[in-house]
């Protein structure tokens, strides 16, 4: 039996997605199984994997009762851009293979629900078409330090030319990540997918930035000379991939705005420690001298929720932005997003937060096992 309409109904009468777990569902039911397996996968025995999970499960919430509270505000700003919810999107490369639209899309839906994209180097669509797609949202632009310094150096430019207002240096990835799944998949993707920035036939060649994550003939570039690099460019820049105060400090000293606490969702250095876990001595070592994001792990409201508390500005979500791809486009990245806002605002409520920058470690506690 219908409701009558002037009953409140609390639960979705239209077609949209109605939790989380529909969305992951259905991306993971329209995926070709290579695809899949790539989205879902890890490093090594997927060790790193599971941590990034359990260790959202070690926390238990601390409510304030009869606060007085009115409707709880999820506005905040990062680097600068200004978020109707603290919520970047990752930027997770071969976006081609989830949808056509790959990152374009992430973008408009990014714009429309108050987030912003954090849009790849080794993606599908080159930066300036993602940053056509949706200058609103598409404020934040990826690369890695390898290759020749030229090279880095051109990009900066482009992402400058192309409108961005920050820049994210991805640090944890010199090398691959020993991945069995790809592995034994024998995966194999068309290049098409990675190089929307270096098209084939271009001024650069793909493997002239990227085919160090393969051949591991080149050092490692230093703090010292990412920072001397960085220095050409008038945009803020965050350090993604930190795991220690160490490496916190480090990167704030080299020039960063920012650090992204990562351990690439798992992909890269398996047996690496649960991000969210690192998430506070990271905050200690760097409180007041740069902002704090966190990815990895990064599946409901609560989750987000629990990151801001322990220290994070703001959350990135990589694959669930994947999966809201997968399942329905542009739409699907939409509703991720909304069901996120719904459910923060639920437990904002219940925990007696006024807003999303109210929140600390005084609303966890130790989870008992």
């Amino acid at each position: 039996m219908a409701a009558p309409d002037n009953v409140i109904s609390y639960f979705p009468r239209d077609a949209d997605f109605a939790t989380l777990s529909e969305i992951v569902e259905a991306a993971r039911a329209g995926l070709p199984p290579d695809v899949r397996d790539f989205l879902d996968g890890g490093a090594g025995r997927e060790l790193t994997l599971r941590r990034n999970r359990q260790a959202f499960e070690r926390w238990a919430y601390r409510p304030r009762i009869m606060t007085g509270n009115g409707a709880p505000d999820l506005t905040t700003s990062f680097l600068g851009v200004s978020l109707g919810l603290p919520i970047l999107t990752a930027p997770f490369g071969a976006d081609g293979l989830f949808h056509p639209e790959g990152h374009c899309a992430v973008a408009r839906a990014n714009a429309a629900e108050g987030a912003a994209s954090i849009v790849p180097e080794a993606g599908t669509h080159a930066v300036e078409a993602v940053a056509a797609a949706a200058p609103v949202a598409a404020r934040i632009a990826q690369i890695h330090p390898m290759g020749r310094p030229s090279n880095f150096a051109a990009m900066l430019r482009r992402i400058e030319d192309a409108g961005y207002g920050a820049v994210c240096v991805t640090v944890d990835c010199p090398t691959v990540g020993w991945r069995e799944g790809t592995r034994h998949n024998r995966f194999d993707p068309d290049p098409a997918v990675l190089t929307g920035n270096y098209p084939v036939g271009g001024p650069v060649a793909l493997d002239e930035v990227f085919g160090q994550l393969f051949t591991r003939t080149e050092p490692d570039w230093t703090w010292a000379e990412l920072g001397e690099r960085m220095a050409a460019t008038r945009l803020p820049w965050m350090a993604k991939g930190i795991l220690t105060a160490e490496a916190a400090s480090a990167a704030v000293d080299a020039g960063a705005s920012a650090v992204l606490v990562s351990n690439h969702g798992g992909r890269q250095l398996d047996g690496a420690p649960a991000a969210l876990e690192q998430l506070p001595e990271v905050a200690a070592a760097i409180a007041g001298r740069a902002q704090i994001a966190l990815d990895s792990g990064i599946r409901s409201g609560t989750d987000v929720v629990t990151a801001l508390a322990l220290g994070a500005d703001v959350v990135v979500i990589g694959r669930l932005a994947a999966y809201g791809l997968a399942a329905a486009g542009e739409a699907g990245v939409r509703r991720i997003h909304q069901l996120l806002r719904e459910e923060m605002r639920t437990v904002l409520t219940l925990l007696g937060a006024g807003s999303v920058r109210d929140l600390g470690p005084d609303f966890l506690q130790k989870a008992q096992p």
